[in-house]
């Protein structure tokens, strides 16, 4: 498949090299984004635009974007929702498109009835902050007809990325030297110059807008120069709320192209001694295949589990490979783990969560709702 006669397929060797590297290893801010992808990857600037610029118009990559930690801007969780059967097709459909700080929306399913095998429907949340995530939580519930719901806020992060591309050839128990960092999750106060900087920052690019340039228009829409507008982003890094600039792909979906970049979406679940969660999270953290890993607390409902992750791949059982070398892992490093589980994701969308204050109130005016009533519990 062609555009206008560039190739978009995600195997031809140019786009694979390109994607290898914008899908997440373009880490922080970069005055050239652009630039560091073709620095990288090894293939001129002129042709990373030309390639990206025409899989964003294919759809093969379904949005370019600078990424934030939005983990330390809004009060985030991941949601466990347990929905009437009847139900669930439209309460997904509710959380993708009437509700813009839900992220990820996905129906998942595990291999038989399980500790929290009820709960089908799984979302990603971000609340602005000021505002109540059990509130907010509380209104959806009403919408879709939930019987309950539970909230799995993020202790500490140990994997955030994607690399789909790149992870496509990595063998079970390939790991990190090192054990995983760890990030916090302490929410971090702006001005209102940075959320200003912010919200411009963060903005998905068209195809159009991408150029070597590719911060001047933003800095005009944010009402700033543009060596303002890079100072004020540089020291968003630093107060550790800038993720990466990134391309983004399906992950489960058939592209454009008819192409899938994988095919099976796991949520592994452990349950690692109180007092360890940590240094699990680092030891899950290090293996390759993972592109998220993070301490949450699932309580009784879900076998008491505390660590969680995610990886993709386009065979069941060569993930369930994956998770077992995992496994040994933790058992050769004197880790015991009193229960697992793995979530296996069906449907799914993804969107960006809105993380903006004003975006919150003008949303709440939306649907009917004071916004003061929506405020956090003192």
């Amino acid at each position: 498949m062609n555009v206008a006669g560039i190739p978009v397929e995600i195997d031809d060797p140019l786009n694979a090299a390109i994607l290898a590297v914008s899908e997440d290893r373009v880490e922080g801010f970069h005055r050239d984004p652009l630039g560091k992808i073709a620095a990288l990857s090894g293939v001129p600037v002129s042709t990373v635009i030309e390639r990206l610029s025409a899989m964003l118009r294919a759809g093969v990559i379904r949005r370019i974007r600078q990424t934030l930690l939005a983990t330390n801007l809004a009060q985030g969780a991941l949601v466990a929702w347990q929905i009437p059967p009847e139900q669930l097709n439209l309460a997904f459909e509710y959380m993708f498109r009437e509700d813009p700080f839900s992220g990820h929306v996905v129906l998942r399913s595990t291999d038989g009835e399980t500790a929290g095998s009820k709960y089908k429907l799984w979302t990603t949340l971000k609340v602005p902050q000021g505002f109540d995530l059990a509130k907010h939580c509380d209104f959806l519930m009403a919408q879709v007809g939930a019987v309950s719901y539970k909230i799995m806020p993020a202790r500490r992060l140990f994997v955030l990325g994607v690399g789909h591309v790149r992870r496509k050839g990595v063998v079970p128990g390939s790991m990190t030297d090192e054990p995983a960092q760890v990030l916090d999750t302490e929410i971090v106060n702006l001005t209102d110059l940075q959320w200003k900087i912010l919200v411009a920052l963060k903005r998905e690019f068209a195809p159009e807008e991408l150029s070597v340039d590719l911060w001047q228009p933003r800095a005009r829409q944010a009402g700033v120069d543009l060596p303002t507008f890079c100072e004020v982003a540089e020291e968003l890094v630093r107060q550790g709320v800038i993720g990466r600039f990134s391309t983004f792909l399906e992950h489960v979906k058939p592209l454009a192209t008819g192409e899938r970049v994988t095919q099976y979406n796991a949520l592994f679940h452990w349950a690692a001694p109180v007092g360890r969660e940590i240094e699990t999270g680092q030891q899950v953290g290090r293996f390759h295949i993972m592109t998220h890993a993070y301490w949450r607390e699932g309580g009784p409902d879900f076998g008491n589990v505390n660590i969680m992750g995610v990886a993709h791949g386009q065979d069941k059982s060569r993930l369930l490979e994956h998770k077992a070398a995992i496994d040994r892992h933790l058992a050769a490093v004197g880790i015991p783990i009193a229960y697992s589980n793995v979530f296996w994701g069906g449907r799914s969308e993804i969107k960006p969560s809105e993380i903006a204050p004003q975006a919150y109130r003008d949303w709440c005016a939306r649907v009917g709702l004071d916004s003061r009533a929506m405020r956090e519990r003192v």
